[in-house]
């Protein structure tokens, strides 16, 4: 975004204009160590596996595999990989107040039909030597993953480039369900929400079962898949992933759908909801011609 050849404008009156410092645009970021890449898959299998633990809990598990380290360090790398621990909180975090946070919608709703609801969350995926982190969009009432973006760094512009390409290819639902990061809660995302009239539901804070499905998706992602294999490429674990979750869509049966697979599911339904919508149209205009004279 920033050009440095460029003549008309300094670097400095660049990011200006961008509302970022100097500072930021110059920073190199530094490389976690093996070590530290080591310890944050380590971390990641121990939530994945027990998301209610938090760092004095992932501390504690730990050292009790002989790996000796302190709560703050803990804290540092659930932070990089973006883990929060799932518990019931009597402060909670503070809120951005730039960014407008939506009630949860999904409370006591019956969910009955494709492209009701869909939700979205971000997942820590890791390489041999690195990470990426992982978003995708799943239709709630098919459990169908219906795009999905991988990126280097926490922005928002991946997580809208995934609800870009879903509303193309599905149309739109009527809720979208996510929590409150603050990639979703960003102007960019919400927006393309209020722009296709869609309405935004947000988890509250530390609760754990208000996005069950897509956590379920990831812990099937990553025992299935990621824990697997040890990715040596960014290209190499797109290709993966993609893989997967075709299987995931096309091949793997699901006993809540009906031993169907989500796409099948997803397919069956809305045809289904199109036939019933063609039928009540039908009905209606035969009620209106009996009712005129």
């Amino acid at each position: 975004m920033i050009d440095k050849n460029y003549e008309d404008l300094s670097v400095s009156e660049q990011c200006n204009l961008l509302e970022i410092s100097r500072s930021t645009y110059y920073y190199v970021p530094v490389p976690e160590s093996p070590e530290n890449l080591e310890l944050m898959n380590k971390i990641d299998e121990l939530y994945t596996a027990h998301p209610t633990l938090g760092s004095r809990g992932i501390r504690d598990q730990l050292n009790l595999e002989g790996i000796i380290i302190n709560r703050k360090k803990v804290q540092r790398l659930m932070e990089k990989v973006g883990l929060r621990a799932i518990f019931p909180k009597k402060i909670l975090s503070k809120a951005n107040h730039q960014h407008k946070k939506y009630p949860y919608l999904l409370k006591n709703l019956e969910i009955v039909r494709p492209n009701q609801v869909w939700c979205s969350d971000i997942t820590y995926i890791r390489l041999r030597k690195g990470f990426i982190y992982l978003v995708a969009i799943m239709g709630w009432y098919s459990r169908k993953i219906l795009s999905w973006r991988v990126s280097n760094t926490l922005d928002a512009d991946f997580c809208v480039d995934a609800l870009e390409e879903a509303l193309i290819k599905y149309g739109k639902p009527e809720i979208f369900n996510t929590d409150q990061g603050c990639q979703f809660t960003s102007n960019l995302f919400t927006g393309l929400l209020i722009e296709n009239e869609i309405q935004i539901s947000m988890d509250g804070r530390g609760r754990a079962l208000d996005n069950v499905f897509i956590e379920r998706f990831w812990w099937s992602l990553k025992h299935e898949e990621v824990y697997l294999k040890a990715y040596e490429t960014v290209k190499k674990s797109i290709f993966a992933i993609g893989q997967y979750i075709y299987y995931y869509n096309n091949q793997r049966s699901h006993s809540s759908l009906g031993k169907r697979t989500p796409s099948e599911f997803y397919l069956s339904e809305l045809l289904s909801c199109v036939k019933v919508n063609a039928e009540n149209q039908v009905m209606a205009k035969q009620e209106l011609c009996l009712k005129s004279p």
